[in-house]
């Protein structure tokens, strides 16, 4: 991480926030069976703006990241759906391939919105990423992915996304029937929010461009590490 050591110790604090340019993790931990709670999605980004209402990052194009795989080293996706998520899985370093992307989370929301562009910098849209609200750590955030998206375009259409999986989720006992309620109640808070076209998708993030100065993050050798939050 960069930084200071004075402000690595308190960055992650209820009361002190990242700096422009600085570079940290965007995590997620597996639901699946024997791996409950271990990361197996991590992202280094760079932070873009970090208020008490907003955290903003950037994932360059290049950045190596951590991705969940098969066991056997094959993608998720090649798995039966059946068995998507009963298959034995570990870990694997990659290259983030295509453009970056803009991720931008309010504290406490259930989702995070991320943007993504086509060359040349045309925006192509919006991307609700429905979660568990993030926990905040000294090298970055974590959280855990709830299986449903929804896409949204810049004529202020939208559309549920990855429902299969959802569905498939909760049959593979990855999420109760009450846990799937509340992820899809949340999903329907952010289609209204839509509707009303507030922020973000009114904020003009889509016309933010990344420093050209900032150089592409890199992947600690220690991405997995335990934050002090799940030790205390």
């Amino acid at each position: 991480m960069e930084g200071t050591d004075e402000a690595r110790s308190t960055q992650g604090t209820r009361d002190t926030h990242w700096a422009p340019g600085e570079h940290i993790l965007w995590r997620y931990r597996d639901h699946a069976p024997g791996l409950d709670g271990q990361v197996h999605i991590c992202r280094p980004v760079t932070v873009v703006q970090d208020t008490g209402d907003l955290l903003a990052v950037w994932m360059a194009p290049g950045t190596e990241c951590v991705k969940p795989v098969l066991a056997d080293g094959s993608p998720v996706s090649r798995e039966p759906l059946a068995t998507r998520y009963t298959a034995r899985r570990t870990t694997a370093r990659s290259m983030w391939s295509g453009e970056g992307v803009l991720k931008l989370a309010k504290p406490g929301d259930p989702w995070s919105v991320w943007l993504f562009w086509g060359p040349g910098w045309e925006f192509r849209n919006w991307y609700v990423n429905l979660e568990s609200p993030r926990t905040r750590w000294d090298g970055g955030m974590d959280s855990e992915d709830h299986f449903l998206d929804i896409a949204v375009y810049p004529d202020r259409s939208w559309q549920w996304l990855d429902e299969d999986e959802f569905a498939q989720a909760q049959r593979s006992g990855l999420m109760s029937p009450q846990d799937a309620d509340r992820v899809r109640a949340a999903g329907l808070e952010a289609a209204r929010l839509i509707g009303a076209w507030g922020a973000p998708f009114s904020s003009g993030w889509q016309d933010w461009r990344p420093d050209p100065s900032w150089k592409v993050p890199v992947l600690p050798e220690d991405w997995d590490r335990t934050p002090a939050y799940m030790t205390s």
